[in-house]
């Protein structure tokens, strides 16, 4: 018995010195299997935390023997990935949506629109009615709607419900009066719908704001609700970071003040809007940088959507002929702006999705950025492009931001848009790729959904999430695993200059990361959309946790 007890006490001084020798860690992770991103050193099995930074990484055996923690994560063999990015989506405006708009996004029918709106009514408090994500390319006619249905259900309630994209909305009779539109309203950049001399009530691009600047603000509680809104479904689908693409100077300050408060842990680079309040704030003063915030780059608009025919081309559309689409400004107002960038070392980062958007703001960035560069000007979208003009994103180290699934969402019509030798330009994902060796992934939620590892299986098997079609979408044009992973990661963290601080698990960086159910990189593809997040981190921090069993 005396044995006994000198052997357990021998023992106890032996871990007490053992310890002693050890680093405190303030987290360890353990018995995972690791994806760094490292090249030096890709897998690992551990990991230890230090002030919100990755300490170490190495077998199991390497960091227990190194590092000590009062927070210790067995991992049970599952597998974990640095924190996914949205490389370009609309943050603030999905929590914005998600409180104050109707969900209209795959409704079948104009007439389930109507339903939906009804339904909607009465459980609303008053005021305008709005929604947004109807598609007028998946129903069984598919034309744009008109405001005759809506009028009939809300003689004198305002309604305004966009289109999926957000460059085209459908507006009432009410709402129409209350923006003072009549059939003689005209706009720059954007149409008033007009129909045998009558309004029809549809709007693109420009002509929304007519209307959405007579809807009364959001106030700042609803502001602050939507931006923890959109944050909790980040986390719950594993983002870490998003790139916000265009806000507002008031957005900006909000989102800073919520994350100096703790209430806002998102890592957010703000792609600001070319305001007055903005420029002279941020642009002037150069980039303004905190733990969690990056404003260094304003976001320009080229043109239009696809979907809505505003989406600028060289040519006519295959399925309207007597339309090209529109530019939202001219070219001599992008010159002037992306000078003001260029002195500022700020990023351009412009929405061009047409061949000929796509064209003109490649020469508008040529003429400034005279040659190989790293300012990381960026095309969003880039969904359209001439075959000649692909060379000049390398010759240029222009960097395509792209969206996996609008390929995937786009590709039922596409074709009726561009037809047979224009769409081999469209979605080219693997081109683009090929002109840098990399580019910025995101989803553009809340246009798409804003699970990251849908945008992960779009770019790989170019299919939708019931397998369509069998060989998938231009398949040429997928990614590989690797690059679809690198694409919402490290290199859309390198397309907001943060790739030093996050998008790898490397000794140094950010403590960002997510742990899976499975592994994305070696299970059948089919398998990939149901992939399951277990845990979500940010700066070492647990910030959603649905627990190793379901």
């Amino acid at each position: 018995m005396k044995k006994k007890y000198f052997v357990l006490i021998y023992f106890l001084i032996m871990l007490t010195i053992s310890c002693s020798h050890r680093e405190r860690s303030d987290l360890i992770i353990f018995n995972a299997h690791v994806c760094t991103l490292d090249d030096k050193a890709p897998f690992a099995e551990s990991f230890a935390v230090i002030n919100g930074k990755i300490a170490a990484s190495g077998s199991n055996k390497e960091i227990l023997k190194k590092f000590t923690s009062d927070q210790m994560i067995d991992a049970k063999e599952k597998y974990i990935f640095p924190g996914f990015i949205d490389g370009h989506c609309h943050f603030y405006g999905y929590g914005i949506d998600v409180l104050t708009m109707t969900n209209l996004r795959g409704t079948g029918s104009f007439q389930e629109i109507l339903d939906i709106l009804k339904k909607h009514h009465q459980n609303s408090t008053g005021g305008w009615i709005r929604g947004r994500g109807w598609d007028q390319n998946v129903w069984t006619v598919k034309q744009f709607p008109d405001k005759t249905g809506l009028d009939s259900v809300f003689p004198n309630i305002p309604v305004l419900i966009t289109r999926v994209d957000g460059h085209a909305a459908l507006a009432n009779s009410e709402a129409l009066k209350r923006a003072g539109i009549i059939p003689d309203t005209r706009v720059n950049d954007g149409t008033v719908e007009i129909l045998n001399g009558q309004l029809t009530g549809i709007l693109t691009d420009n002509a929304i704001d007519l209307v959405t600047k007579v809807i009364p603000e959001t106030n700042r509680q609803t502001e602050i609700d939507a931006l923890k809104t959109a944050q909790n479904d980040c986390f719950k689908y594993g983002l870490t970071m998003v790139a916000d693409a265009g806000l507002s100077n008031r957005v900006i300050n909000l989102i800073d003040s919520l994350q100096q408060a703790g209430i806002v842990k998102m890592r957010i680079d703000a792609m600001m809007e070319p305001s007055d309040e903005n420029v002279a704030q941020f642009m002037d003063k150069g980039v303004y940088k905190t733990e969690r915030l990056r404003v260094g780059s304003v976001k320009l608009y080229a043109d239009g959507a696809l979907g809505s025919r505003g989406a600028v081309l060289l040519e006519p559309y295959s399925d309207q002929p007597d339309s090209h689409g529109l530019m939202i400004e001219s070219p001599a107002y992008y010159k002037t702006m992306c000078e003001k960038a260029y002195a500022a070392n700020y990023q351009v980062n412009t929405h061009a999705i047409g061949d000929s958007g796509v064209r003109c703001m490649l020469h508008v960035y040529a003429d400034i950025l005279m040659g190989p560069n790293d300012r990381r000007w960026r095309i969003e979208h880039a969904q359209v492009v001439k075959k000649e003009d692909f060379k000049l994103f390398g010759q240029y180290h222009i960097i395509p931001s792209i969206q996996a699934t609008h390929a995937t969402s786009d590709m039922y019509w596409a074709e009726d848009r561009l037809g047979k030798d224009r769409i081999k330009g469209a979605y080219a994902y693997h081109d683009l790729l090929a002109q840098n060796g990399w580019l910025v992934n995101g989803t553009d939620f809340p246009v798409e959904n804003i699970n990251p590892l849908f945008t992960f299986y779009a770019a790989v098997t170019r299919k939708d999430l019931k397998g369509y079609p069998p060989g998938g979408f231009q398949p040429e044009n997928a990614l590989t695993r690797e690059e679809a992973l690198k694409s919402m990661t490290i290199w859309a963290a390198k397309g907001s200059f943060m790739e030093n601080e996050t998008g790898s698990i490397i000794e140094g960086k950010c403590a960002d990361f997510v742990i899976l159910d499975k592994d994305i990189m070696t299970i059948p593809e089919a398998e990939i959309p149901s992939v399951r997040v277990i845990k979500t981190f940010v700066n070492g921090e647990l910030v959603f946790d649905e627990g190793w069993e379901k």
